[in-house]
């Protein structure tokens, strides 16, 4: 017998749920399991029979994904998955959506909802830089933010940069009037928005009173070494190539970014002045960057956000004289 030997995390899973109490759904477990199950803190090593760690894999995914939604585990739910697990007798029951879930939160789950989606999750865990370049309502921020949670929830960062750049207000703001928050806060209330729906209110408020979570403008980038950070830029067809250049250079040790925008929306004085349009040159074929391209048929938003970005699109290509050419690789993507 050839043994196959896996481990399954248990990151962000109340492990007490999880084992319960004296480690009684462990064993529980291990009376059905012909397999080595050994727990140290957040992993879960398995040996066993292939089939059987298949099996084993099946039942814990299961298992996080209803103590997530539902903070508790009984004995009759954990006997249940575990005789729906076992009369797959190829150890391929299909696994839960916890497959796709990039982050849990209070009172529901953030997944990917299209293709172009999945493409976007499953680049940032396989890149240092990834740019997420698509019309509005595809989920190229929230995304962004939901993923950034996760990676601080897990440990792998020790915080969060959320940047925006402030098109209207000029490089210093000095001259709005009040504080700098006053100043910088229309700009970036839909990250606010975005960490709202993920993190309580009280949470979220020791986050940023501790700089766990920042969220400042572009321009306050400037001079900064990023180090143990998810970093996010987001509208990132208003900054200029100027600022595209210091925003990539303030990344440090065990940092990631993500950078997000749209094309078609320009703010710029100069639209050829784009950071995000130049930067899909600078940086093609780069290892450790990708850039991900998403379409209409990723929009998440109300369903008629599909069709006016549709219409917009079919207007422009329709003979009008203002069209321009796709960037590069805007249909590399979907081949």
């Amino acid at each position: 017998m050839i043994e196959t030997k896996r481990t399954f995390d248990l990151a962000g899973v109340d492990t007490l749920i999880f084992l319960g109490m004296h480690d009684v759904n462990l064993k529980i477990i291990q009376e059905h399991f012909d397999a080595r199950i050994i727990v140290r803190g957040q992993h879960i090593t398995m040996s066993g029979e292939e089939e059987t760690i298949n099996q084993l894999e099946n039942l814990f995914s299961e298992i996080v994904f209803y103590i997530n939604k539902f903070r508790r585990l009984d004995r009759r739910e954990l006997e249940t998955f575990i005789r729906m697990v076992r009369s797959d007798t190829h150890g391929e029951h299909p696994k839960t959506e916890l497959n796709s879930v990039v982050l849990f939160t209070e009172n529901e789950y953030i997944k990917p909802r299209s293709e172009g989606q999945q493409r976007y999750v499953d680049s940032v865990k396989e890149h240092e830089i990834v740019f997420s370049i698509g019309p509005a309502g595809t989920g190229k921020t929230f995304l962004a933010v939901a993923m950034a949670v996760q990676y601080l929830k897990s440990k792998k960062v020790k915080r969060i940069i959320l940047s925006r750049p402030a098109v209207e207000a000029g490089e210093s703001l000095g001259y709005l009037p009040g504080d700098l928050r006053e100043k910088i806060d229309p700009y970036l209330w839909p990250l606010y928005d975005a960490l709202n729906d993920m993190l309580s209110q009280p949470v979220l408020k020791k986050y940023m009173e501790n700089d766990i979570i920042e969220i400042i403008p572009l321009a306050y980038m400037r001079g900064r070494t990023l180090n143990n950070a998810f970093v996010i830029l987001d509208e990132a067809q208003n900054s200029t190539t100027i600022q595209m250049k210091m925003f990539l250079t303030r990344l440090g040790a065990n940092s990631c970014a993500i950078i997000t925008g749209d094309i078609t929306q320009i703010d710029l004085r100069d639209k050829s002045q784009s950071g995000l349009v130049q930067i899909q040159h600078v940086l093609k074929g780069v290892e450790g960057i990708d850039f991900i391209y998403l379409e209409s048929t990723d929009v998440v938003r109300h369903r008629l956000v599909k069709d006016i970005i549709e219409a917009y699109e079919k207007f422009s290509t329709g003979g009008n004289n203002n069209n321009t050419s796709s960037p590069p690789g805007q249909h590399s993507s979907e081949k």
